[in-house]
């Protein structure tokens, strides 16, 4: 793809400005009230690694405590009921408050207009409005469960999170209610900006991967988040009000609320896991130096796996009473995501196959993402076969496998698209040794942490117990000193990232060979992004010779 100027020299051709959106209007109240989507963009991602950081201490904890029989932190006792609020607190920040908005709500803010050829999101203002809510719901969220001491878990079961529980659930309910509107508005707008602002003689299939991750994306942040908003409130009323709609006590069905809850959030996972794909989708082309294999085959199988992801909810239930032939569909229908999923593995590991392969810290990423998605989409299948599950159910081979999907894919990914987009970002270049260093320590933290899970679970070890037998003990040490070289690994990232800050810009404007609209501004870019309006005259991914370029995708 070789975007050209309306007078016919390149974007890139442009000398680096002395000004750029990070140098210009540089008091506080501009950045409160900026409609830059690349400001914005940068206020999410320091806002959703903040919560990363809670987050992940939390786990560490987690780990800490369950590392031994005594339960003790620190050389402090803990107990079942702070354990199950450390727990609560840790599920609910990771889930809505880091993975979910992380990537949609930093990277894709940053690049999707630039990749594009535009210079903004299509409703500016409403950028700037969902990233406040999303803040609004983030402190409501942290403080109904650090003073309110919600212990429920991050799924809010029923009956306890409706009446037993004397924990601050409602306003912690409503905050998960607040944040959901700012996914809602985001992927509006990344709907409207993708219909409405493509650059000139870019077609729907001349678009990034990239782009039609984040479109199915947003297609599911519209349509599944306002039922988990309503049940939400459902949930909120019962408490405080006392009307039966989910607990037998009142004469409601706490099965009613598992089937809302799961209606949205195994959505939720693809919200979660798409944006990591379609970042895997730019890295791979990018570093083997080849034209993605299979290009509209990995448009489609995206948004495949978006309307796919709305009727597989029921094979979390197999064990909560559902007639057998419901089990059996929900079975079968959950095997379908297997085909869009294998379509982008092996699209992927084809475009590898004979590429001139560079080894950069973000290909790194990107061939971790390969290892560790591939263990958790193929442990997935004990969990959708019906024999298997029963046994697997509420054990640690779940929570390995959540991890997998979630924290091995999605945040692997994430970490590769911030190393791969830093320069762009910042206009700096980081550390490759310091970046692969970093690499190399989450992928043996993580495979450390989580392996020992998938035996524990195996052998009968449940989740969310804060007691275990002695057998399972060798299993949580070992695994507790795999999280600590993960905590190490993201320090590690940390330190590799800030130290570039420190150095003068120096990032050329397309560092890595890109063929996509963001490289051919300069780095960092712009207010504006574009002196003048770039124009598609070759397709994405394409890095044959201009004259040699044409279509076959």
């Amino acid at each position: 793809m070789e975007p050209v100027l309306t007078s016919g020299q390149h974007v890139g051709d442009h000398p680096r400005p002395e000004k750029n959106y990070l140098n210009e209007n540089t008091r506080v109240w501009d950045w409160m009230t900026t409609v830059d989507h690349k400001r914005i963009g940068l206020m999410y991602l320091v806002g959703s690694l903040f919560f990363f950081l809670i987050g992940g201490m939390l786990a560490l904890m987690l780990r800490l405590v369950l590392m031994t029989p005594q339960h003790t932190m620190f050389g402090i006792a803990v107990d079942a009921e702070m354990y199950n609020r450390m727990f609560t607190l840790h599920g609910a920040i990771m889930v809505f408050l880091f993975i979910i908005p992380a990537i949609p709500g930093s990277l894709t803010n940053f690049v999707l207009p630039l990749m594009l050829g535009a210079k903004d999101v299509a409703f500016p203002k409403l950028n700037l409005a969902s990233f406040y809510v999303y803040v609004a719901g983030a402190i409501m969220a942290v403080s109904s469960i650090v003073i309110g001491a919600v212990d429920t878990g991050w799924t809010f079961y029923t009956p306890y999170s409706s009446s037993s529980s004397q924990t601050a659930v409602a306003s912690m309910t409503m905050a998960a209610f607040i944040l959901g509107f700012s996914s809602i508005l985001t992927g509006l707008n990344f709907i409207a900006t993708v219909h409405k602002l493509r650059a000139p003689g870019m077609g729907w299939f001349d678009m990034p991967l990239f782009i039609w991750g984040m479109y199915s994306t947003a297609v599911i942040q519209i349509l599944a988040t306002p039922v988990l908003a309503i049940t939400l409130v459902l949930l909120a009323i019962e408490k405080t009000f006392h009307i039966g709609i989910f607990d037998p006590k009142y004469g409601g069905d706490p099965v009613l609320f598992q089937h809302f809850f799961w209606f949205y959030s195994h959505p939720a996972v693809y919200i979660m896991i798409l944006p990591g794909m379609a970042i895997i989708s730019e890295l791979i082309p990018t570093f083997s130096k080849k034209t993605i294999f299979g290009y509209r085959a990995i448009a489609y199988s995206s948004v495949s796996l978006a309307l796919v992801s709305f009727i597989v909810w029921g094979h979390h239930m197999f064990v909560a009473g559902q007639s057998q032939l419901a089990n059996v569909v929900f079975s079968a229908l959950t095997f379908l995501v297997a085909i869009p999923s294998g379509v982008k593995v092996f699209n992927w590991l084809t475009t590898m196959y004979k590429g001139n392969i560079v080894l950069k810290t973000p290909m790194w990423f990107a061939i971790a993402f390969l290892i560790l998605f591939a263990i958790g989409g193929l442990t997935g299948i004990f969990l959708g076969t019906l024999s298997t599950n029963i046994h697997l159910t509420d054990t640690y081979f779940v929570v390995a496998h959540f991890h997998y999907v979630m924290m091995g894919s999605t945040v692997t990914a994430f970490l590769g698209g911030l190393y791969y987009w830093w320069p762009k970002m910042t206009g700096r270049m980081f550390s490759e040794k310091g970046g692969k260093i970093s690499c190399a320590l989450w992928f043996i933290g993580f495979n450390a942490t989580f392996i020992p899970q998938f035996i524990m679970g195996s052998q009968g070890m449940p989740r969310r117990y804060y007691n275990y037998l002695d057998q399972f003990q060798p299993f949580h040490a070992f695994s507790t000193v795999g999280s600590w070289i993960l905590g190490l690994s993201l320090f590690t990232v940390a330190g590799v990232l800030l130290a570039s800050l420190r150095k003068p810009a120096d990032a050329p404007d397309d560092p890595w060979g890109g063929t996509t609209l963001e490289w051919k501004t300069s780095s960092p870019p712009i207010t504006h992004n574009f002196h003048d309006q770039p124009v598609l005259e070759r397709e994405p991914y394409d890095y044959r010779p201009a004259g040699m370029a044409g279509k076959g995708h």
